[in-house]
């Protein structure tokens, strides 16, 4: 054999060997390809989310140290959004680690979450699926794409009104149905939304950035981590919701060095203290001021639907729409008069009572609220929204043994509801009883329940 040919086998040799070696299970080389989307300027609701601009931007640079090809996304509509997931899709190659990060509007609906673009206009149940993006049908085309690693980041656990339209409860997010060598993770825990308001940062996103950054720990293990800081940190207000069925070895940092197989979660790093349990606390929540002439005559959804009943006086359905609106934005009094049209045309809409009474609760007209529940439940004796809306009524009336039968009656037959969880916690506290642990519950679930309470002039000091 020449020298020549001796030294090609012994590369071709060498090759083999290199090849062999290299673990099947490790994706440190693949490539790394994420969608970012932040959705913060939503019509219909008050106020512009202004985290998601600094927390998309931010996460962003992250993925591309960490050498993720990153395509950032703000304030789409369906059709962009479309387009923009079609356009990730394309780009996924066989064996490729592919991230999606949201941040903005989602909403379950048949035990799916679906991912909300700006222009969404949800009003009953199947408006959810058309308007919305399926996150299981997003991480089924990732993996059927060939992406090997697929990994869903979902900041999105947010009370919205779409939710407030067609139910009195917020649903959060559902569990994912993920395909195998998956990672999710939701900013709450299933069923449960997190607190938002007008700030420039998300702690979700905080804690997110800085497990990421940390060296030496798999993508797994920082997801974990990121949980447990956000539980530390609201101590245990906020619990992250993570799912995993990750087999291959990937690190958003670089390398990994496994944790020895008899400890859980990072070695480094302390285990989060457990909060002490607290004693109930009183609390004034402020609440939100209702909205000037000026903010509902620039409101878009308004508008439209005061089109469609100037274009159409027996427009019903519209009419019952903008008092929904109306009321969620606490103008009571436009809200009252559209209610009161509807219920002039058809004296036995459940629906339109139950909006009604729950209107007259919130400015104090107690009496006329008190008969507009009563014949709302007359029409469906089962209206758990109804239930609810009677039990404000007699807490504000002070009669807490009907308000807890009430609430209670309405948690029977819809348990998600934090709205009777927390009216019931604090009819039972007036009825010289503990209702910590429906408080608790009510704002794990909602932590903006207190100040919603306070707006219908009902707080947890209140004699």
């Amino acid at each position: 054999m020449s020298h020549f040919m001796r030294a090609a086998m012994i590369l071709l040799l060498t090759g083999l060997l290199v090849l062999g070696a290299a673990p099947a299970s490790h994706a440190a080389d693949a490539a790394k390809l994420a969608l970012v989307i932040g959705n913060a300027r939503y019509p219909d609701n008050e106020f512009v989310l202004n985290e998601v601009a600094n927390d998309t931007q931010d996460v962003t640079e992250e993925l591309k140290r960490d050498g993720f090809v990153v395509d950032r996304q703000s304030n789409l509509t369906a059709d962009a959004m479309r387009q923009v997931l079609d356009r990730f899709y394309s780009r996924i190659e066989r064996g490729a680690v592919a991230l999606i990060f949201f941040d903005g509007f989602a909403i379950q609906s048949n035990r799916q979450t679906y991912l909300l673009p700006v222009d969404a206009q949800i009003w009953t149940e199947p408006d959810v699926a058309r308007d919305g993006f399926s996150l299981d049908t997003i991480l089924a085309e990732m993996n059927t794409r060939g992406a090997a690693i697929k990994i869903a980041l979902i900041d999105a656990s947010r009370r919205n009104p779409f939710e407030r339209r067609f139910r009195r409860y917020s649903a959060g997010l559902a569990p994912a149905i993920a395909p195998s060598n998956s990672l999710v993770l939701y900013s709450a825990a299933l069923g449960a939304v997190a607190a938002s308001g007008k700030t420039e940062h998300g702690l979700f996103v905080a804690e997110l950035l800085r497990e990421m950054r940390a060296p030496n720990i798999s993508a797994e293990q920082a997801l974990t981590n990121t949980k447990n800081g956000v539980v530390a940190a609201t101590r245990r207000e906020q619990v992250p919701w993570l799912s995993s069925s990750l087999t291959t070895e990937f690190s958003f940092a670089g390398s990994v060095t496994r944790p020895p197989d008899n400890k859980i979660g990072d070695p480094t790093k302390p285990e989060p203290q457990k909060p002490e349990p607290q004693k109930p606390v009183c609390e004034v929540p402020q609440a939100e001021p209702p909205p000037s002439a000026n903010d509902l005559a620039r409101d878009p959804v308004i508008a439209d639907l005061s089109r469609k009943i100037a274009a159409n006086a027996n427009d019903v359905a519209s009419r019952y729409k903008r008092g929904q609106v109306y009321a969620i934005k606490r103008a009571y009094a436009p809200a009252m008069q559209d209610f009161d049209v509807v219920i002039r045309r058809n004296p036995g809409d459940g629906e339109a009572l139950n909006n009604r009474c729950w209107t007259r609760a919130a400015t104090g007209d107690l009496q006329g609220a008190l008969a507009d529940c009563n014949l709302a439940l007359q029409v469906d004796p089962g209206l758990s929204d109804a239930l609810d809306s009677r039990g404000l009524v007699n807490l504000k009336l002070g009669r807490t043994t009907e308000a807890i039968k009430d609430y209670t009656d309405a948690i029977q037959r819809n348990p998600r509801s934090s709205s009777s969880l927390f009216g019931r916690g604090i009819a039972t506290r007036k009825n010289g009883g503990d209702g910590a642990t429906d408080i608790a519950q009510a704002k794990s679930m909602n932590p903006n329940i207190a100040k919603e309470f306070a707006g219908y002039g009902v707080t947890e000091c209140s004699p």
